[in-house]
């Protein structure tokens, strides 16, 4: 089979690697990818919103299925573009239906379908402009600390966790009426704080049947002890050593099935991964976000553990057969820790060389915001590498994985040494 992966991150890189070792995978191309895909599938330079070169494509290579990496093509509605098309309705999209993808496209939207199907979740109200005083009064009715969340997609930076009264309120006008986050925050969504230990649950569905992949937790602030600004994630780890038989059962029980379930009864088609982010609130889990895709930097410990051939569970997927599957994990844990520039997630330079790829022996290294250029490595964004290493528990992962990194480097390269701390 041909098969091509939408996006160029560390779960992109991540998703090709995986891929890569399936017998059925002739062909591999990654649209538009960076340095790691490209030593093992095609790069392709092309947009993953760009619809018209993503069909030449498709069908100059014969190309069977479609791995939708990142959410907005998803959002815009890319599995409608293909089922539409005359040329590409026979391709397999792994990525839910514009419809279906409003789940992490609207906060709002997200909101509601929990709770018409009874899926717990904080309590919340949304606002515009034109409530905004009303959105004031419902500050006021909360206890600190005060959660504000843009309605729309913002790149994971549209949540902000305020202790103040009177700054969330500057906050809520900034984001409705100064428009902080552009047209992501037209309307906000405030909700009641959760205090707890945050974990990912990640869900593969074939629209009416589900399998559970292994659950990870990953550490979004740039400073350590969890301080600072958030980011798109410095680390993960999986398995999640706090998360019980028990209290996954009560995750499968009161949160997933009603979110398959809810889908079917909401006639939402969906074929691809749900990530469902969790909070532990005393012994119970509550649902704060869902994304209609695979996290990052979570992809790069929960797929490494998947023992499955990769292309064998799509196709399963795609032919509604995916209770014919049985997952297989590996038992060992699974930690990554991203390297990013410098600055990070504010003002960075970028096209800094990357030195020592070839010593590392002990992880794998899951290339991110890096391109090759003139036979070298050189940094192309904000993440730049992954670095992935197995252990008998978390902790050994974590030591290799910081033995790993000492053998790399890159001008101003910044790395949480505290990943796992709070475990």
């Amino acid at each position: 089979m041909n098969i091509l992966v939408l996006g160029s991150g560390g779960r992109e890189h991540t998703f090709a690697w995986k891929i890569a070792q399936s017998e059925l995978c002739n062909s591999l191309f990654v649209a538009p990818g960076n340095s790691g895909t490209a030593s093992i599938a095609t790069n392709l330079n092309i947009s993953v919103t760009d619809f018209e070169g993503i069909k030449k494509t498709v069908i100059t290579n014969n190309i069977e299925i479609v791995v939708v990496g990142p959410e907005d093509p998803l959002v815009q509605g890319i599995h409608d573009y293909f089922l539409q098309d005359e040329h590409l309705k026979g391709v397999s999209v792994i990525g839910p239906q514009k419809a279906a993808a409003e789940l992490e496209g609207s906060k709002e939207f997200a909101k509601e379908f929990m709770k018409r199907h009874h899926i717990p979740t904080a309590a919340y109200q949304s606002f515009t402009k034109a409530n905004i005083e009303e959105g004031y009064q419902f500050l006021e009715t909360l206890e600190p600390p005060y959660v504000l969340k843009a309605d729309g997609l913002a790149a994971g930076k549209g949540v902000l966790i305020i202790k103040d009264i009177e700054e969330a309120k500057v906050e809520l006008k900034d984001m409705l009426v100064d428009a902080k986050f552009g047209k992501a925050s037209t309307k906000v969504v405030i909700e009641e704080f959760l205090d707890g230990i945050e974990l990912s649950c990640f869900v593969l569905t074939d629209g009416k049947d589900y399998k559970i992949l292994p659950t990870a937790k990953d550490y979004k602030r740039i400073g350590e002890g969890d301080t600072g600004l958030n980011t798109g994630g410095m680390g993960a780890v999986s398995p999640v050593p706090f998360a019980s038989k028990e209290f996954l059962d009560k995750i499968e029980n009161q949160i997933v099935k009603p979110t398959v379930e809810g889908l079917q009864k909401d006639n939402l088609p969906y074929v691809g991964f749900i990530f469902i982010g969790l909070i532990k609130v005393g012994d119970d889990p509550k649902v704060i976000e869902y994304n209609v895709r695979m996290g990052d930097p979570e992809t790069e410990v929960v797929l490494p553990r998947l023992k499955n051939d990769l292309v064998e569970i799509f196709n399963a997927m795609s032919n509604g057969t995916l209770s014919e599957i049985e997952l297989d994990i590996e038992e060992r844990a699974a930690t990554t820790i991203m390297l990013v520039s410098g600055g990070y997630p504010e003002a960075y330079e970028k096209d800094k060389e990357i030195f020592g790829l070839d010593d590392v022996k002990e992880s794998i290294v899951f290339h991110a915001g890096a391109k090759s250029r003139d036979g070298k490595v050189v940094t192309s964004g904000g993440r730049v590498m992954a670095v992935t290493s197995y252990g008998t528990d978390y902790e050994e992962a974590i030591k290799k994985s910081y033995q790993s990194i000492d053998l790399l480097c890159f001008d101003k390269m910044y790395y949480r040494k505290d990943i796992g701390f709070d475990l």
